[in-house]
């Protein structure tokens, strides 16, 4: 509820207004919204479960899988709980609004630097298949991962807000918020993100160099069915990748946030959900070995019931 003090707007809550008007839809997207949620905790939960407890997933790939999960249950909690709730009331807090925003930012940006750490792994398993085991040992992997999750993109939160309180999405996210901050908070808001976004794009450039060396290994391999075996060892990777990117440079470049619209719907839940949910199904169909270990634990089950 926004109350004037000064001339300066204080806004103590915000109206989440990305559902639909109607009663039915409201209730229709909260049932798929704790569906898709419930399938996301699985998989990832189960992908930590089965990496943790197989003694053959205790290779460097695994661990940094184990961790992108342990990632994806946080950056899923963060907004769909929430998110349900809100369908029965709009309202959320500032408080509530601005704990969003910091932890969406800190999973999204520890996601993303572990991403980049994983094709790391993928060079160093391609390029240096002799020497990945004094690369990639234990300790390397313990700092790298640790690195990737004190990470976090800051950015500055806005003090004052001169527009109203109404939020087109089913969270808080930085772009509908900056719609409603102060044109002098704007500025300082723009530089912040611009700063983000510099690192990020190296970042970016890292992982593509990485996978030009990649595909450079790869051409050199003589016979067709080593390059395959080897370019698919890659594809879970990059097709994470791909996903997390797309759906975000989709989101922030092509969506317009003042209209509450079921594309503004759609695109929230592109990058907010949807790479959580998948990422544990397109790691999981396209590994043997996880496959395996999940036979083994349901077959252990089996036979402790019979």
């Amino acid at each position: 509820m926004p109350e004037k003090l000064d001339n300066i707007t204080i806004i103590m809550e915000f109206l989440l207004m990305g559902f639909p008007e109607d009663w039915m839809l409201q209730r229709l997207y909260a049932a798929l919204f704790f569906l898709t949620y419930l399938m996301a905790l699985t998989g990832n939960l189960l992908t930590v479960t089965l990496t943790t407890i197989d003694l053959h997933l205790h290779a460097p790939m695994y661990f940094f899988l184990k961790n992108l999960s342990l990632i994806d249950i946080s950056f899923i909690s963060v907004t769909v709980p929430k998110s349900i709730l809100n369908s029965l009331s709009h309202s959320i807090s500032f408080l509530g609004c601005a704990s969003q925003i910091f932890l969406f930012l800190f999973f999204g940006s520890t996601e993303y630097a572990l991403l980049v750490v994983m094709s790391y792994d993928c060079y160093a398993a391609i390029c240096h298949p002799l020497r990945y085991e004094t690369i990639m040992n234990r300790g390397s992997c313990v700092q790298v991962v640790t690195a990737s999750w004190r990470i976090c993109l800051w950015v500055h939160p806005c003090s004052s807000f001169c527009g109203p309180n109404i939020v087109h999405r089913f969270f808080c996210d930085i772009p509908s918020l900056l719609t409603l901050a102060c044109p002098r908070e704007q500025i300082l808001e723009y530089a912040f993100i611009t700063a983000n976004f510099s690192f990020a794009f190296s970042c970016f450039l890292f992982m593509i160099a990485s996978y030009v060396h990649i595909f450079s290994a790869v051409l050199r391999i003589p016979s067709a069915q080593g390059r395959c075996k080897t370019v698919s060892t890659c594809m879970p990777h990059l097709t994470v990748m791909t996903l997390f990117l797309f759906s975000g440079i989709v989101t922030y470049l092509g969506t317009n946030y003042k209209p509450a619209s079921s594309l503004n719907l759609f695109m929230s839940v592109l990058y907010s959900v949807l790479p959580p949910s998948l990422n544990p199904v397109i790691y999981s169909l396209r590994n043997r070995d996880m496959k395996a270990a999940l036979g083994k634990l349901l077959g252990g089950k089996m036979l402790l019931k019979m």
